[in-house]
This record gives C-alpha cells, structure tokens and sequence, in this order.
C-alpha cells in the first residue's frame, strides 16, 4: 500500500488483560524488578479509529470515566503514534478517536491497548507497511504490556513482561471483573511491595531475580481446566494492593461466597478478576454481585491481539 491510496480512517481494536500468574523478582539496582507472569487476552476491548490528520490529537469515549486522561503527548497512544511517524518518517499526523472500556488505572493494560492497537491502525492509516516484528519492537519500546496487548492470547512474559513466549491455553475460560470506581498506580503498588518484603523478611523467602511461572500454571491453561487454573492463580501484587486499598478484600470474599472458583486482583488492581466454572456460573456471579452494587462485566479468554476491524 502506498501513502497515497491510504485509506481516510481505520478502525483496530485490542484486548484487555488479566495475569493469571504474577511473580515479582527482588528489587534490582536500576529500581525495577523483572516479573514472570501468564498473561491471557480477554473480550473487553479497547476500540481505536485512526483519522487523517496534519497533527497528533486524540478524544475518548465509552464506558469508563475517561475525565482524568491526558490528550497531549504523554499519553500513551499519542506516543505510539508518533514512534511510528518517527521510526517510518511519516510527516502528517492522526487524530485518534478512543473508545475505552478497559477500566483506567486497572490493572488491566487498557492504555497498553490503546497503544497496540494505534500502532496497527496508523501503520495501516499511513501505508507505512511495517512488518508484524517491526511492529512488536516498537511495542516494545513503548511500555512492558504493549507487546502482549498486540499478541493477545496467552503468553508467558519475562524480564519486564515483554519477553513473550506463546502458552498453549485450551478452549475458553469464563470471567467475572468487578471493576472499582478508582484507580491505583502501579509504581505505588510496587512500592509497597518492596514495603511489604522488608516488614516481613523474617518470615518469607527472599524474592528470586528472576523468577518463574510454576509449572502448574501451564499445565492449568493446557488442560483447558478452570478448576485448575483457578488452584494455581497467584499474583505477587495482590498483597501491597490490598494493603494499600483494604476494601478489595471484601470484593474478593463476596465473589467467592457466590459461587467463583477464586477471585484475583489483576496486575496492579484495583479490577478483581473471578474464574467461573462455566457461561451459567458466570452469569449468577455477575447478577449476585450486581445485586451488591459493584460494577461487573462479563468477559471471556482468550481472545485475539491487536487487529485491524475494517478500513
């Protein structure tokens, strides 16, 4: 495709996120930790409409408060955006139009979304033709989620999270998230993890720097098996989380009381991810916790990456 037989708009959708397995690594010199986490795809999704422009603009919408998102350059889909004019030599520019349904600040990855999925569409946009592996890179260098927000599925990440390598994940797990109405910030979650090893060195085992995803995990997702999936879910994270927003907890127990197999914060939180047992299991959790005033949805995995919906 050349720039000239571009299209005026193109629309790309990509998926959320749960880490069904999160293990942090011990603190490193550079003040970062190298995680191993399994990563699966789910069918909340972030939808992103590339329009021709001169400059580099963007606007949200849908079903999350999208008031406190920043519209100028340091959001995370206008630096997608220009990373690829910069690494193509594209001289225009896009306006994005952001549908957003991933909660914000949810651990989830819905701005690692909307960046993967604004790499897809502009490079199409622009008839800049980069390669899938071009692609990744630049996802790469945009934040340790994006590349798996572009893959989607189910994939093992390392080092930062963005050395992927595919996990084999049978048939179709059924989740319940109750979203919260605030947001958490991953580096503050982080923090408190470090925190939380120091006020408890007497009594946990010093954390590996590197660590792995246990096998069992694997062997959860290969089976296809939500009961044993939801044995093995683990998320280093969800500690500090809880510490730092004690009301979690009780989300998490309602959950359970009603039928999940195990409730989970996914990523840094504050979203509770609950695995059903199967579609009716998953509908009476999201109607009891309804019923309890938290907002819920209902999402499946894994689902596809980053891709373009139409032109």
């Amino acid at each position: 495709m050349t720039t000239s037989a571009a299209p005026k708009v193109v629309h790309a959708r990509a998926p959320g996120k749960i880490n069904v397995f999160l293990k942090v690594g011990a603190l490193l010199e550079d003040g970062y930790h190298d995680v191993a986490t399994a990563f699966q795809a789910v069918s909340l999704t972030e939808e992103v409409r590339a329009v021709a422009a001169d400059d580099f603009s963007v606007s949200f919408s849908g079903s999350v408060d999208t008031s406190g998102l920043s519209t100028d350059g340091t959001n995370l889909a206008i630096k997608a955006a220009t990373l690829l004019a910069r690494r193509t030599g594209y001289r225009k520019g896009v306006h994005l139009e952001i549908e957003k349904n991933v909660p914000i600040a949810g651990g989830m990855g819905g701005g690692s979304a909307d960046a993967a999925a604004t790499l897809l569409a502009c490079d199409t946009l622009w008839g800049t033709d980069l390669s899938r592996e071009e692609l990744l890179d630049l996802a790469t260098q945009l934040g340790s989620d994006v590349p798996f927000a572009f893959t989607g599925g189910t994939a093992i990440g390392t080092g930062r999270g963005d050395q992927l390598s595919p996990a084999l994940a049978k048939g179709q797990f059924q989740w319940v998230l109750a979203l919260a109405g605030f947001g958490m910030s991953t580096p503050d979650v982080y923090s408190e993890l470090d925190r939380h090893r120091d006020r408890h060195s007497q009594d946990i085992f010093p954390a590996q720097p590197q660590p792995q995803v246990d096998t069992g995990v694997l062997q959860a997702l290969r089976a296809g098996d939500p009961h044993m999936l939801a044995e093995v879910l683990h998320n280093d994270l969800q500690a500090p989380a809880l510490h730092l927003e004690p009301q979690l907890a009780s989300v998490i127990e309602l959950g359970e009381e009603n039928g999940a197999l195990a409730g989970i914060i996914s990523g840094s939180g504050p979203t509770v991810a609950f695995l059903a047992a199967d579609l009716d299991s998953a509908l009476e959790l999201q109607i009891a916790l309804s019923a309890a005033r938290l907002t819920v949805v209902r999402a499946t995995g894994p689902v596809h990456g980053a891709r373009i919906v139409n032109v």
